[in-house]
């Protein structure tokens, strides 16, 4: 009878113990799911996982310090480098996306077009803050729709480029695209230029030079100089659906050279002379500056292509560089299709006040460290 008691009484622990078992792994399996469901989402919202990842990566290690040194005692004789904040503080920010110690990221909700100068300067070039980032402008379709005359001369040299145009050899390694494919230069416009945007002479011209810069180099290169404005215009699109467009054109493009190893999206400024013009051995340069979106997993990666190309650009051309900008959140891009590639950044080349001829000069400088860099990177 106590056996046939005492067996039962294990029956009963066992059946308990697989039920607690069977229990906490659904429940783990449905935590999971959660999370998931929660992150996976747009990149922009409050839980997506690059929001969660940037909040986690901001708390300080005297937190961490804290929790150490409540379990090994050893922890208390290192030394704080920084006051940490309370934890409520840090629910706080992460909630409300608000920092007391960064006056951005309130006056950004309240003041109409502050997002423009959002972002987080990586790398500063000299004379770089966040007075001097670049201005992505969004104009209405038909002020970038509107036909508008370039400099005769300005004419000339862009039917001279087209007939001087390298004849590609081999297979293309790298790619150059433009987002913003009528971004121009006010210089190589009429002098009555409502707005530094242009049909035919435009930053598509810059992105030719710097392929054939490139393959003089030995670097076989694919300049896309699909015309993105116009397409958004047949689609009835606004301008911040330019980079959907280029999108397509870039797949595509993926599709046909199978050997594109190199992204390169090229843009123009809409800063003024004296924030995007340096001088290097008496010449006058269009300065670079390189973004990198962050609403994508792998974005750190892009980082790096871009931290080493503005070091070699740094190191050959002193003041050249303005420096490195990640961008992302709401309110903007925070992409730049640089997720169809590890090796992908967006270039601003010059403002609306340079000239081609200096970001012509530009374009030397790039495929100079661009060469270099693709020769010990991709052997």
């Amino acid at each position: 009878m106590r056996n046939e008691i005492k067996s039962r009484e294990n029956r009963s622990m066992w059946t308990s113990v697989r039920k607690w078992a069977a229990g906490s792994a659904g429940g783990l399996l449905f935590m999971l799911f959660f999370i998931t469901v929660l992150t996976s989402g747009s990149q922009d919202n409050l839980f997506s996982s690059r929001q969660l990842h940037a909040w986690s990566s901001e708390i300080q290690q005297n937190l961490l310090l804290s929790a150490f040194q409540f379990e090994n005692h050893y922890f208390g004789n290192v030394p704080a480098k920084e006051e940490s904040k309370p934890v409520p503080t840090l629910l706080f920010e992460f909630l409300t996306k608000l920092d007391f110690h960064e006056p951005r990221t309130m006056l950004g909700m309240e003041i109409p077009g502050f997002a423009l100068f959002d972002g987080n300067i990586v790398v500063a070039g000299e004379g770089t803050d966040i007075t001097t980032m670049p201005i992505e402008s969004a104009p209405p379709m038909e002020v970038l729709m509107k036909e508008r005359k370039a400099a005769d001369d300005r004419l000339q040299v862009l039917d001279t480029q087209e007939q001087t145009e390298n004849t590609q050899t081999g297979e293309p390694v790298a790619h150059i695209v433009h987002s913003h494919s009528r971004e121009s230069y006010y210089p190589e416009l009429e002098e009555n230029a409502d707005s530094a945007f242009h049909q035919d002479v435009n930053i598509t011209m810059v992105g030719k030079r710097l392929g054939k810069e490139l393959e003089e180099r030995g670097v076989q290169t694919f300049v896309d100089t699909t015309d993105i404005t116009q397409r958004l215009h047949q689609k009835g699109w606004k301008f911040p659906r330019s980079y959907d467009v280029s999108r397509n054109v870039i797949k595509n493009d993926i599709k046909e050279h199978k050997q594109l190893q190199m992204f390169f999206d090229l843009h123009r400024d809409s800063q003024p002379r004296d924030v995007t013009t340096v001088t290097v051995n008496g010449e006058t340069m269009a300065k670079t500056f390189f973004v990198i979106g962050e609403n994508h997993p792998d974005y750190e990666k892009n980082l790096a292509m871009a931290k080493d190309l503005n070091s070699r650009l740094d190191a050959s051309y002193p003041g050249l560089s303005r420096g490195v900008l990640t961008k992302g959140g709401g309110g903007v891009n925070g992409r730049y299709n640089q997720d169809l590639s590890e090796q992908s950044v967006l270039v601003e080349i010059g403002g609306v006040e340079n000239n081609l001829e200096e970001a012509y000069r530009t374009t030397e400088a790039l495929a100079e460290v661009i060469s270099a860099y693709h020769e010990e990177t991709n052997k």
